[in-house]
């Protein structure tokens, strides 16, 4: 999907619902996504597993993707995540 908009008009280029996931899923099909992407292009996750918020964390920390905004919404995790030129493999 491109210039899609979330339920608070963020821009995005790539949805992931990763609703109903549990760790590990969330982090490693958005890794996949993001790998595919272009450096600049942002990818909306949503998430249902509460490990999620720590686990996207620690992802891009290691790998340098950029989490624009991590929120919580009627127990959904929603992050936007802006790929990284040059990403640290892990």
């Amino acid at each position: 999907m491109t210039n899609t908009q979330s339920r608070t008009d963020l821009q995005f280029d790539q949805h992931l619902d990763a609703k109903g996931l549990n760790c590990p899923l969330p982090v490693l099909k958005a890794k996949l996504i993001l790998n595919k992407m272009t450096p600049g292009r942002v990818l909306f996750v949503e998430a249902t597993d509460p490990h999620s918020k720590v686990d996207f964390e620690a992802y891009c920390a290691r790998t340098g993707h950029n989490i624009l905004t991590a929120r919580e919404i009627d127990k959904v995790f929603e992050f936007y995540i802006q790929r990284e030129e040059n990403p640290t493999k892990i």
